[in-house]
């Protein structure tokens, strides 16, 4: 028997403590295919601050998604027994400590055989994610759905902060960068040497222009052909343009839509997931209606149910 949201017609939305999709709350992950994980944390920003309640609002806007996905043809709470296990209790001034904290849960997730989906926080988050999971996996191939390329070396002499996470886990050789794949990328660098570091890696990028240009169902092409073996996904919101997503804290123009989003991500359906993140949702600066939160929310479901699209393939 698998765990259910609450039924909408019985339960209104608008009622009950928030939780994804208004799952149980349970904090033990044994016997669930999937953990929800909230992890409430923004230290690691650069510019606007507001991550760390990105986990509450997204779950907020969650209420109204209702079970069954009519693009993917799945009812995910029919194949996957899935919860929203809470919070890491992440410090909000030590890095290295809300490092040891979520490495410590996601450990102990995937110990108990469950899948992560984690909401952020900010994208220094995935560092940690990546440390527990590589422990069991070996190393990730990884999908970063982005406009930053993330791979940066320093900020103000210091080796960690939400542009360098994908930096640190190619040199901890977490992930491994011929399997490693960014899309969306955009917006103004420091210069050409910002990807030096691909080139040494053999990273592949799509920037936005490739995207728009070639389409959402060459990118899937690309990120099938580039991540095999065991994948990561993460997913910066401000991979999507702020007109659809303004509610986070470096805004790059010129992004995909809400529904290019929905689409790649659906993309997914296939590959060998154990994990995936949706990171830098900063709700102080949302539109009206809350419309980041609620595509986050959104694109968690489309997650989740790639994931049991493959649970239905196994049975």
């Amino acid at each position: 028997m698998t765990h259910q949201p609450r039924a909408s017609f019985q339960s209104p939305r608008f009622a009950q403590p928030a939780t994804f999709m208004r799952l149980p709350h349970i904090e033990d992950p044994h016997g669930l295919d999937v953990a929800i994980v909230g992890v409430p944390y923004d230290g690691g920003t650069s510019y606007r601050p507001g991550a760390r309640l990105g986990p509450r609002e997204i779950r907020a806007q969650s209420s109204l998604i209702r079970p069954y996905s009519y693009f993917q043809k799945v009812s995910p709470f029919d194949r996957l027994n899935v919860a929203d296990t809470g919070d890491v209790d992440a410090p909000p001034v030590s890095i290295e400590k809300c490092y040891e904290a979520i490495d410590a849960r996601i450990s102990a997730i995937a110990a108990a055989g469950a899948t992560p989906i984690v909401i952020g926080g900010d994208h220094s988050i995935s560092l940690p994610i990546l440390r527990a999971l590589a422990r069991r996996h070996g190393p990730l191939a990884l999908v970063q759905f982005d406009s930053h390329i993330d791979t940066w070396d320093e900020y103000f002499g210091g080796k960690y902060f939400h542009g360098t996470p994908f930096r640190r886990a190619i040199e901890e050789r977490l992930v491994d960068g011929a399997r490693f794949i960014q899309v969306g990328i955009r917006g103004p660098m420091y210069g050409e040497d910002d990807f030096d570091f691909h080139r040494e890696h053999r990273i592949t990028m799509i920037d936005i222009d490739q995207v728009k240009a070639r389409g959402v169902a060459w990118t899937i092409e690309q990120i099938r052909r580039v991540a095999t073996g065991p994948v990561y996904m993460t997913f910066d919101i401000d991979a999507v343009d702020p007109a659809f997503a303004p509610g986070t804290g470096t805004p790059e123009v010129g992004g995909l839509t809400s529904h290019e989003a929905q689409q790649l991500v659906r993309g997914l359906a296939g590959l060998s997931l154990v994990g995936g993140d949706i990171v830098e949702v900063a709700p102080p600066f949302d539109g009206p209606g809350q419309i980041t939160a609620l595509l986050a929310a959104n694109l968690m479901f489309e997650f989740l149910c790639v994931l049991a699209r493959a649970e239905s393939h196994q049975g």
